[in-house]
């Protein structure tokens, strides 16, 4: 087995190459040295891996979700949340964790979701005397429940690479993100109670305030049930789901919330672009390293090794999340999941967990390895947006860390929570 391309890539890794270019540079060698296969194989897998059906999904989604931000969704939004839970105690923070959540059935991307509140809601935080560095944390933490919410690009990413059913996994996503917005509110409340936070309203919203809000915003909040149902029923493919998204989007943003110019065009499509080739970049340089894997049967031996080690799921389980807890704290977490799950999914199949369960956890250690020091990737974006010292914006996100762990160890170990959703619609 030749393994030079791994030590390649660790090497690279270490130097602080981009993901893609470390997993290019990595396989370049073997690739001239072994005898039985052309470089030539180095772009013929980085030019048919980008022309895939099911992954013009993720650049679909992405300018979905960009489409959102400037159509005037995001301030519908924030007012609905403002009604629901700005009365309770620390109420910018509630509402900071609510919106996430919200958004996550929206722009599908974490850092999409910080990057905006960063702007939107941690200047009013400060103004109504919250710490600067809580305001920071609770928006890096927040943006966590966003990439578990359909339709988060880390699941379509997961449904693609492991060739799951993205109706299912994008339906599995519901509990855990609920899961995760209950905790944070409760966190926030304790933290709130002991530092003398207000709430951000008086008085708790009526009844006729919350359904007119609700009204406003029930563009924005019928787009993930209906991307799932549309799934669910097959009325439309994924790719078709994110081509529709993008569509729908910029007809709520024009003609009904009339916030959406044409001369955003410009701006909301060199965003997407942006957005899409990094991740586009590093999928189909992962498609020339899995060709490695691959020609070399590095799953099947990992598979074999581990199912010897320990035939307990449960064991397996626990080995996955301490190793993917651990590379989140130097990786980036979508070049992870790209990278180990087509080698730990056959893993998995083999001791009997539903690949749809495990990319739940995959996909939730991915976003906590996105506020984990040293160099998760919400933390940097919100030190740099928000300019909060990094040791304390870290000190500060600790105990929401500690939150997302928990669930993680819930649905890791109580599949229902993923299960229920997935196995009641499809």
């Amino acid at each position: 087995m030749n393994l030079i391309p791994l030590s390649i890539l660790a090497i690279s890794f270490m130097l602080g190459f981009p993901c893609a270019f470390a997993l290019i540079i990595s396989v370049i060698p073997y690739f001239i040295l072994d005898p039985y296969i052309s470089i030539n194989v180095v772009i013929q897998r980085l030019v048919s891996s980008s022309e895939s059906i099911s992954l013009m999904a993720v650049p679909f989604f992405i300018t979905a979700g960009t489409i959102m931000n400037y159509s005037g969704i995001s301030g519908k939004l924030m007012s609905l949340a403002d009604a629901l839970v700005g009365h309770l105690t620390g109420g910018l923070g509630h509402v900071n964790v609510l919106l996430s959540t919200l958004m996550g059935g929206i722009s599908g991307s974490g850092a999409a979701d910080a990057a905006m509140e960063c702007k939107l809601l941690v200047p009013e935080m400060e103004k109504r005397g919250y710490d600067k560095g809580f305001s920071a944390a609770v928006t890096a933490a927040s943006a966590c429940i966003t990439p578990i919410i359909p339709p988060g690009v880390g699941l379509v990413v997961f449904a693609f690479v492991c060739e799951v059913s993205l109706g299912k996994l994008m339906s599995a996503g519901y509990i855990p993100g609920l899961m995760m917005l209950i905790g944070m509110m409760i966190l926030v409340g304790i933290i709130s109670r002991k530092r003398g936070y207000k709430p951000s309203r008086t008085k708790r919203a009526t009844f006729k305030e919350i359904a007119t809000l609700t009204r406003q915003s029930s563009w924005a909040l019928f787009l993930p049930f209906g991307l799932i149902m549309g799934l669910r029923f097959g009325m439309f493919t994924a790719t078709e789901g994110g081509a529709m998204m993008a569509l729908y989007s910029l007809i709520v943003g024009k003609f009904v919330y009339k916030e959406l110019k044409f001369r955003d065009l410009p701006k909301i499509l060199y965003e997407s672009v942006l957005s899409m080739a990094a991740v586009m970049l590093v999928l189909t340089a992962a498609n020339v390293f899995s060709y490695y894997l691959s020609w070399e049967r590095i799953p099947q031996a990992l598979s074999a090794s581990l199912i010897e080690i320990s035939k307990n799921k449960y064991l397996f389980l626990l080995f996955v999340n301490v190793l993917l807890l651990i590379l989140g704290m130097f990786l980036d977490g979508m070049a992870t999941m790209i990278i180990l799950a087509p080698l730990l999914a056959p893993v998995a199949t083999a001791l009997g967990i539903d690949l749809v369960h495990f990319g739940l956890v995959m996909c939730l250690n991915c976003a906590i390895g996105a506020i984990t020091p040293p160099f998760g990737t919400y933390i940097f974006l919100v030190s740099g947006t928000v300019k909060v010292k990094t040791d304390l914006l870290v000190k500060e996100l600790l105990p929401f860390i500690g939150v997302c762990i928990v669930v993680l160890i819930l649905i890791t170990y109580i599949p229902w929570f993923t299960m229920v959703i997935p196995n009641l619609l499809f």
